[in-house]
């Protein structure tokens, strides 16, 4: 891995370059820090064939989990997990153990929001760890193993600076990581919610009709400030870390 920017710099060690990624110190009183990460072709879509893991290489999944390391809690959509079939968030006893000694907890606390019309046979209900789901659905859940607690919303959207004002003053949690999808995304990004932004950008052009980065808002511009910028000369991918201008 390379570093193009800030400083030019050859054999970047990704675990080394996220060492220093605290979110949780930069928490606003009344929400966690937010941060958001997603994989993109060149012509700017999220999926190829309904799913995201198609898109970039071995680098982008080792980012992904070194983001999940340093967060509280890990948030997508209900349709994001009907589409990927998450498990257990952190794998690895390994990893757990190193959130435990930076004082996290030992599994992120896995956050869905949308319909309850979910996958319960997948990993994520099955392996053990801690679900918490934000819907407006009065459907009930089954029996699982996983710790699955429900938070219901009136109307017909969750609100989501109320869920992470919930997560903040009841689940103490201070920093957050979204995977999507899109319209998730796009919500967070239209309310203000998000912090920072890593997006990995692949050589690939998928074409056809799919979903991007954001999609369901209103035009409305949002600044951002590149941090720094990776590449992987084995596969081409660019990696880029924003910070949302305030």
């Amino acid at each position: 891995m390379r570093r193009l920017l800030p400083e030019p710099a050859a054999d970047i060690d990704l675990d080394e370059l996220l060492a220093g990624l605290r979110p949780w110190e930069g928490a606003p009183s009344d929400r966690p820090y937010v941060l958001t990460n997603f994989a993109l072709t060149l012509d700017g879509r999220a999926t190829i064939g309904g799913r995201s893991g198609p898109i970039a290489g071995d680098a982008d999944t080792s980012l992904l989990v070194g983001l999940r390391t340093r967060v509280h809690a890990v948030m997508i959509g209900a349709e994001t997990l009907r589409a990927e079939r998450y498990g257990r968030i952190i794998r690895s006893q390994a990893k757990r153990e190193r959130r435990e000694r930076l004082g996290l907890p030992h599994d992120p606390l896995a956050v869905i929001v949308g319909s309850m019309d979910l996958p319960w046979d997948a990993p994520l209900f099955t392996e053990g760890g801690r679900v918490l789901i934000f819907t407006t659905d009065d459907a009930e859940r089954p029996p699982t193993k996983s710790s699955v607690r429900v938070v219901r919303h009136e109307g017909d959207r969750v609100d989501l600076r109320a869920a992470l004002e919930h997560l903040r003053r009841e689940r103490g949690v201070t920093s957050l990581l979204c995977e999507g999808g899109p319209h998730l995304h796009g919500e967070l990004l239209a309310a203000g919610l998000v912090d920072e932004l890593f997006i990995t950008r692949a050589p690939k052009i998928a074409g056809g009709e799919g979903p991007g980065l954001v999609a369901g808002i209103d035009e409305s511009p949002i600044d951002a400030e590149l941090v720094w910028l990776l590449h992987d000369p084995q596969t081409g991918d660019l990696f880029g870390r924003y910070r949302v201008a305030r």
